[in-house]
């Protein structure tokens, strides 16, 4: 029994499972939904707070999708939205290096439900999609052989969707991207001139910082006091920033690791600094793609 809940917690843990398949499962160990509840309850106290959105919130349009990379090919994706059909700013959402999952599309969801369009795209396309591989760990190891040009023409053929769309403010295109997505959502900002508003939640800095003067939107970023690899070269990132004159505001969350957005992953999540980061992302949002 105690073996099964420890690989249980393990298979949660690398994402192996989605919040209810590891409910359904600690049921099934339990013996009853109250005492998987009180077994949820003590062992992932921190993600009792965690807001997610339903996949069928009856306010919002989430979908599948599939847009023309611009070699011709298809990138499949995940787009969620405000039902109706007014215009909305846009925002290209940048998942982390396992691929497309249930937490990305939480995200998506979760910018739906504050005004915008936001798509996912599934950056494993090209190698047949996330839901292709046997695990997580199976993915990222091919998604970090794919070269970045390949993934930043990918990211510009997702705004580029959003821009065709006649729900979306064309002018009003979003980027933000989360862990090794936010390295590729910075450099993505480096490279397009379509963006009003990057945001990047713990993402490595550009191979070469002195692409930052090529930059024409604003940045936030949101970095963990713990994850000592990425955070100790946003002073070189804000140096750069600042020589070449870009808008770069940033906060570090004290104690929090890499990661510390994921609710899905209870090792890494810290509901506080991920409610504050959350709350400063969406202002920053709305103050340069909604005001």
């Amino acid at each position: 029994m105690a073996e099964k809940i420890e690989g249980l917690l393990e298979d949660f843990r690398r994402n192996r499972l989605t919040r209810r398949e590891f409910i359904q499962r600690a049921v099934i160990l339990t013996g009853s939904v109250a005492a998987a509840t009180t077994f949820l309850d003590s062992l992932l106290p921190s993600l009792a707070g965690a807001a997610q959105v339903d996949p069928n919130d009856p306010a919002l349009t989430s979908i599948d999708e599939k847009f023309p990379a611009a070699d011709g090919g298809a990138i499949s994706g995940y787009l969620s939205r405000p039902k109706g059909d007014d215009k909305h700013p846009g925002v290209v959402v940048v998942h982390e290096w396992r691929g497309i999952n249930d937490h990305i599309r939480d995200v998506a969801r979760k910018l739906a439900k504050a005004g915008y369009v936001a798509l996912v795209p599934d950056l494993l396309s090209r190698r047949g999609g996330t839901a292709s591989f046997p695990t997580p760990e199976a993915a990222t190891e091919v998604l970090l052989k794919i070269d970045q040009e390949t993934i930043l023409k990918d990211l510009a053929a997702a705004a580029n969707f959003l821009k065709r769309q006649n729900f979306v403010r064309a002018e009003k295109i979003g980027v933000i991207g989360f862990c090794w997505g936010g390295g590729k959502a910075l450099a993505f900002t480096t490279r397009s001139k379509d963006l009003a508003a990057s945001v990047i939640y713990y993402g490595d800095n550009p191979r070469n910082l002195d692409d930052v003067k090529n930059i024409t939107a604003p940045v936030l970023g949101q970095y963990g006091g713990a994850d000592e690899r990425i955070t100790s070269g946003v002073p070189k990132l804000e140096e750069a920033m600042k020589k070449y004159g870009k808008s770069f505001d940033y906060k570090v969350y004290p104690g929090a690791p890499h990661a510390f957005n994921n609710d899905t992953n209870p090792g890494n999540y810290r509901e506080e600094a991920a409610r504050e980061a959350w709350s400063r992302t969406l202002g920053f949002l709305k103050k340069h793609l909604q005001d």
